[in-house]
């Protein structure tokens, strides 16, 4: 074969050679070829350390999204007075005094006061921390439950898997409402845990089912089964392959179901059978303004208002996320 020529300038360095996949071979210049062996560019056009995984490309969307910048402020700011409510309100929400009951706004006072005489403003800013607390602590329990029997029973299947269906089924066939109106109307408690210790009874069986079919996904991917023809252990294959590639579903519907669950504690508050006085609740002081809407409307539009823009804050948070894990949404 004769030799190859030079088409450059006398001292170029030579074309690398690389397959076309068809049987042929093709000259690129020794530039080309080293870009070829460049990572990925970062936003700032330089080559980084690895490729961007699913949550690094999540969080790049989620910082463009307005949607996901306003719920997380107003979360944020929720975190903030839940954790130091004093901050801003500086009066105590069980002191009353009847001479002011019904009220309006005053000096010190904007939100001016319910039925009781107590300051509506420092009632409502207490009770975001309740609010807030009872939310969490449900996610997080409905989510670490859910999560670890639904795994469980996708990842072995069998008789595990039907046992775990059929016992969501039968909790998915009591109404939320009337087994909360049921099971804590015995409670005496005036604490947060026995609603928390409801919302997990009840909520657990959607994470579950979502988690159950995100690892029915997950182990039929080739990287898993390359892990199993390698000798991998089951708890290996769950904890290091499966799981972090089955997580995003769960915490999609954990983070919209957050909002879910102070709403259904405002409810269950409402009806007298969540949380009792003297926990400040901003169902209670619903339920407490309630007759008086008429007289003072005040007391029951500021914590129904807080309520609406905290669950909606959570549903937007939610559908962010979801829209930024949802590789079909790109």
């Amino acid at each position: 074969m004769p030799d190859r020529q030079d088409s450059g300038a006398s001292g170029a360095p030579e074309g690398a050679i690389a397959s076309t996949g068809m049987g042929g071979a093709m000259d690129l210049a020794m530039s080309e070829a080293e870009t070829l062996e460049k990572r990925p560019a970062d936003n700032n056009g330089g080559p980084t350390d690895k490729p961007r995984s699913l949550w690094s490309d999540a969080w790049i969307d989620l910082r463009r999204n307005p949607v996901f910048i306003v719920s997380g402020l107003i979360i944020l700011f929720l975190v903030i007075i839940s954790i130091w409510p004093s901050a801003i309100a500086s009066g105590n929400p069980l002191k009353c005094d009847l001479a002011k009951a019904q009220e309006g706004s005053g000096p010190g006072h904007p939100f001016g006061y319910d039925g009781q005489g107590c300051d509506v403003y420092t009632r409502t800013v207490y009770g975001a921390r309740t609010s807030v607390t009872v939310g969490v602590c449900a996610t997080l329990g409905v989510a670490i439950l859910g999560s670890v029997l639904g795994g469980l029973a996708g990842f072995f299947g069998g008789i595990w898997d039907s046992v775990l269906s059929r016992i969501t089924d039968v909790f998915f066939a009591i109404p939320v409402v009337l087994g909360g109106l049921v099971l804590l109307s015995v409670v005496t408690s005036s604490t947060v845990w026995p609603v928390i210790g409801f919302m997990v009874l009840l909520g657990w069986p959607q994470i579950s089912r979502i988690a159950r079919g995100s690892v029915i996904t997950a182990k039929q991917n080739d990287y898993v089964q390359a892990a199993r023809a390698l000798g991998a252990s089951n708890s290996r294959m769950l904890l290091r392959h499966i799981a972090p590639n089955a997580v995003a579903p769960v915490i999609v519907v954990a983070t919209i179901a957050l909002g879910t669950y102070i709403a259904l504690e405002a409810t269950l508050s409402y009806l007298g059978v969540g949380l009792k006085p003297p926990t400040v609740s901003w169902g209670i002081d619903i339920s407490a303004a309630s007759p008086y809407i008429r007289n003072a409307p005040h007391a029951l539009l500021w914590p129904s208002g807080a309520l609406a823009v905290t669950v909606l804050a959570f549903i937007m948070l939610g559908d962010a996320v979801r829209d930024a894990l949802d590789p079909k949404l790109r």
